[in-house]
């Protein structure tokens, strides 16, 4: 199924497979999310979901079940 993903604040739009990982989906929409050990615990990679869920995209895939999905970027002063 596909989906189109969102990512802000630069509003790039681009089209995603569920169980795509995130961080491939960006890559290929030119968007830059900082990882760190790629396992998901040093929040690196922290992006925010529509809803509010904050998720570590090195871990995540494209969910199934949805049409949508908005991907808030934010940058950690500390990386």
């Amino acid at each position: 199924m596909t989906v189109t993903i969102r990512f802000l604040p630069d509003n790039i739009t681009v089209k995603a497979e569920t169980g795509e990982p995130i961080l491939q989906v960006a890559e290929r929409a030119g968007v830059f999310i900082p990882t760190g050990c790629l396992m998901g615990s040093c929040h690196a990679c922290e992006v925010e979901l529509n809803d509010g869920t904050a998720i570590c995209a090195c871990i995540s895939s494209v969910p199934i079940g949805t049409k949508e999905l908005t991907i808030n970027l934010y940058s950690d002063p500390l990386w």
